[in-house]
Order: structure tokens, then sequence, then C-alpha cells
């Protein structure tokens, strides 16, 4: 999961720091788990943010993406969007390479896409079939038009989150998850999700969790108060049969996303601001106060060690 404000790859290094001081938790320990209410507001707000800077693509992203290099001061409000968009695919290519090969034609389970943007990029790029859970209801239909004009109808099957066990044990070559761990009971999640995989399936996470405990922002955000330990969610995953395979450490890539958001955040605020100088101004300094309330501890983490930001691949046994 990821702030209300979210939403050039090269080879990700395998994690080398960090992984000795996360700090493993129980996993009933933490706060209270959101309820299915607070899950849909949350998706709801992302998919309002993500169709009014990407809704003329059906491809829309409502996740962190990866930056390499920033663009230079002063960048127009269209080429962030774009710079963005790139950033959150190039994300997607990383876990794909962090994934490694399967089956073309393979069936994926994408878990919480918001509105279907990355299941259609496993369906387009990597020529799977793609079963997209979407968790509010009343997207269900706005994925199905972005499947249809994709054309990936016969790629990409729709279908409500409920939240309910698997009805059908053992088909999927892959379940992928961006963004969407924070929220759940993770050791019940993560037995679903064995039940779901063939024998040698992949699970495969792109999330934020905290190394230090007080790197978490001290807010009501819920997102931030549901992060978690990267030690913990591995040790969920071994007691439900899954066992680990990749775990890099994107951190220092991720950092540039919430950069090119604060500046896209600027334009989008001045467009909207009254033209006298004076109300400018205003508005410029509100949205960099905001800005910082929401992105700079985040940034921060990201950069000293107190969170990170990982891609991890499980593996169901044969």
């Amino acid at each position: 999961m990821k702030p209300l404000s979210a939403p050039i790859p090269t080879p990700s290094t395998t994690l080398t720091r960090g992984r000795d001081a996360n700090e493993a938790v129980a996993p009933s320990s933490g706060p209270a788990l959101l309820t299915p209410f607070d899950v849909r507001a949350y998706h709801e707000a992302l998919a309002a943010r993500g169709l009014a800077r990407q809704g003329t693509s059906p491809r829309v992203y409502c996740h962190t993406g990866l930056v390499d290099r920033l663009p230079p001061p002063g960048t127009p409000g269209p080429e962030l969007r774009e710079r963005m968009r790139d950033s959150q695919e190039a994300m997607l290519a990383e876990l794909a390479r962090a994934m490694g090969p399967f089956p073309d034609g393979g069936e994926v389970l994408d878990m919480g896409s918001v509105l279907g943007g990355s299941a259609l990029y496993w369906a387009q790029e990597h020529r799977a079939r793609v079963t997209a859970m979407v968790t509010v209801p009343t997207h269900l239909e706005q994925v199905r038009r972005f499947v249809h004009e994709a054309g990936m109808g016969a790629h990409v099957q729709v279908r409500q989150c409920t939240g309910e066990p698997p009805r059908t044990r053992e088909c999927y070559d892959a379940v992928i998850a961006v963004e969407n761990t924070c929220a759940l009971p993770r050791s019940e999640w993560l037995r679903g999700v064995h039940a779901r995989l063939k024998p040698g399936g992949m699970l495969a996470i792109a999330d934020c969790f905290w190394v230090r405990p007080n790197a978490v922002h001290p807010s009501e955000n819920a997102w931030s108060r549901h992060l978690g330990s990267v030690n913990a969610f591995l040790a969920d995953a071994r007691e439900a049969g899954l066992e680990l395979e990749a775990h890099d450490d994107v951190s220092a890539r991720a950092v540039g996303f919430w950069t090119l958001s604060s500046e896209l955040r600027v334009h989008e605020h001045l467009a909207r601001a009254p033209t006298d100088a004076h109300s400018l101004r205003a508005a410029l300094n509100a949205v960099r106060a905001e800005s910082r309330r929401e992105h700079l501890w985040l940034q921060q983490g990201l950069l000293d060690g107190g969170l990170e930001y990982a891609l991890l691949v499980l593996r169901r046994e044969g």
C-alpha cells in the first residue's frame, strides 16, 4: 500500500543492508487491521488520483515507481506525468525480472491492482492469462472497459475481491500483489495464496516495509501504521509453505518517485489556483507544506534505511 499522494530500469542489487536489522514481530502484534470499508475508501482515493493523472490510457497505475534520473527543475506537468508512468512500469519490469521466466501464457492472479493497470501489464507484456481482483465494486465496470479498450478481453478476467477463502486450488502459476499486503491479515492471506498456487508457483510482492519501527510516520495515516517488517512477513510466508527465492531492495530507486509526485502536485494545485500573485504564492506554499508532511518522512526513511521498498519472490514447493 502507499500514501494517497502516490501515485530507466537497471538491474537492482540483492538486498545487502538492513536485513539483519529488520525486527521480527509476532503476526498478531501491531495496530488493528483495516476494515473492508477502510480498504475500499483507500482504493477509491487512489483510483481518483490515478484517473486524474493517467485516465487516457487503459493501463492506469496506482503504485510506486522506480526512478534512476530526475528531470530538471521546471519540467512541465505533462512530462512529469509521463515520467511517473514510465517509473511505475519500470517497477513492474523489475518485479518481472526478479521473478525470472514463467511459462508464456501462464495463469496469473493479480491482487488489488485498483484499476487493473498491472493486470493489463502482465497480459500485454508477458502474454499471461490474468485474473484481476478488484476491491471496489464500482470499479469493476471501469476495469472491464479498460480491458476491452486494450483488446485483452480473452486474456484478462475481472473479479471482485471478497476476502473469502479460495474455492479453486492449485490453479495459478503466479500470484502478484503490488502494494496490497499492508491492510491484510498476512498469515491467513499467505495460506490462501499457497492454496491458489500450483506446486512450484510463485508469489511476487512489491511493497514498503519498516526496518526500524520508529521510522514509521507518527500519524493516523492508515498505510504507515500497517507496514510491518520484512522478517515478520517472511516468517509468516515460511509458516504458510512459501520459500523465499529473491529479495531485492529498491529503496534508493523509489525515492525519486515521491519527488516526481511532489512536483506534479504543485502543477495540479497551481492549475486550480486563482491567478493573482498573492493567491498563487499561498497555493504554492500550501502544497509544498502538504508534500513535506506526506513525502519527506517516507523519502528520508527510504534513504537512511529506516524503511525498505522490497521486491520479494517466494515459491511454493513442488
